[in-house]
């Protein structure tokens, strides 16, 4: 295991890749921009809301894994057809990001009106007829099936070796439809599911799985080798890494979710329990409380008209309840679990496993 002293500050910019990355997106939206310029000048807050919410933030972490999974398959460094493959997952990212505000009611997106809120402000502004509401509804919707569009485009278009390309394809398509799935089960537990039950800790684990764990870590590294020409034992090695560490990813996002500081998350504090949202962390509350308190944090979790106090104290809650200290325990059994895959992966090229390693530290232990 390389020493921390060794370790690059910012694993995400190692050989250029955020940099590269944000370079073929802005290519990308260059010319999409033009393309919808000519269709009709009033597409024009369309490609502003895209490209701000593409260039302005991000932590490109799926494009690093992607490149990286390139890197560790004997990729090259040099080229930018990598970076525009990578760079798809990005776009593939922000059509989830714009839908799930819209599913989530978020007002807010890394510190930004979310897009939904965004059209709707511009509804108003302009003194429009009808909802605004459904009109924000209505282009969100849209914008993220553009979203959804482009990120096959710039992929299948990327530059690479059209066979390589098609050998990664069917591994990209899995990953979309796993999210889109496992985005459908989130939506569908906090209305048909009962959190108090002894299936809910396994519904959550699958939600976990197939909407962020797969999808954040494992896929793209995946995609990457399979891009690069990967035997299928470093493909599999690379699930044994990814898959863990995407799930102590989510672990910590959902810990940041409920006691996130709204000033590094970009969102409200205890934004996922006005959500909703029945996470893996909710779970574990759920068990380790008193029946009259899980009952009430399973009642209140969501409610429409739930008060910034009742937030507090739902907070307080799942703080008692010992759940953030399962989650932390499960986060470190997780990592050791992805860096002994790591280890044992036989990856092509040592930087890789050096930069790996660094990413996979950047992705789990995150400050609340």
């Amino acid at each position: 295991m390389t020493s921390s002293s060794h370790r690059p500050a910012n694993p995400i910019d190692v050989e250029d890749v955020r940099e590269r990355v944000n370079a073929a997106l802005v290519g990308f939206m260059d010319g999409q921009s033009a393309l919808l310029g000519k269709v009709s000048p009033q597409l024009e807050p369309v490609t502003e809301a895209l490209r701000d919410f593409l260039l302005d933030g991000g932590k490109r972490l799926r494009p690093a894994f992607c490149y990286w999974g390139w890197r560790g398959a004997g990729g090259p460094a040099a080229g930018e057809g990598i970076a525009r493959a990578a760079a798809a997952l990005e776009l593939l990212q922000a059509s989830a990001l714009v839908h799930d505000d819209l599913m989530d009611r978020s007002d807010t997106r890394r510190g930004l009106p979310s897009v939904h809120r965004r059209f709707e402000a511009m509804h108003r502004a302009r003194g429009w007829r009808g909802d605004r509401e459904q009109y924000g509804a209505s282009a969100a919707v849209l914008l993220g099936d553009l979203l959804l569009i482009w990120c096959d485009e710039l992929f299948l278009n990327s530059g690479l070796d059209p066979a390589a390309v098609l050998a990664a394809k069917p591994m990209f398509d899995l990953m979309r439809t796993e999210v889109m799935v496992g985005q459908y089960l989130d939506v569908l537990e906090p209305v048909a599911g009962d959190s108090t039950d002894e299936g809910a800790l396994e519904r959550a684990q699958t939600v976990l799985h197939y909407k962020s764990a797969k999808y954040t870590i494992e896929r793209p590294l995946q995609v990457g080798a399979l891009l690069a020409g990967a035997p299928p034992r470093l493909v599999e090695a690379y699930g044994a890494f990814g898959l863990p560490l995407g799930e102590a990813f989510q672990l910590r996002d959902d810990l940041l979710g409920v006691f996130g500081d709204p000033a590094v998350t970009g969102k409200p504090a205890g934004d996922d329990l006005r959500e909703g949202k029945r996470t893996l962390l909710v779970a574990h509350a759920m068990r380790g409380l008193p029946g009259a308190e899980a009952r009430r944090l399973d009642e209140r979790l969501g409610a429409p008209d739930l008060t910034a106090g009742e937030v507090a104290g739902l907070r307080e809650l799942v703080a008692r309840s010992g759940a953030p200290e399962r989650v932390e325990q499960r986060i470190e059994e997780l990592l050791r679990q992805a860096l002994a895959a790591l280890e044992e992966a036989p990856l092509a090229d040592p930087r890789a496993r050096t930069t790996l390693l660094a990413l996979a530290e950047a992705a789990t232990v995150r400050k609340y």
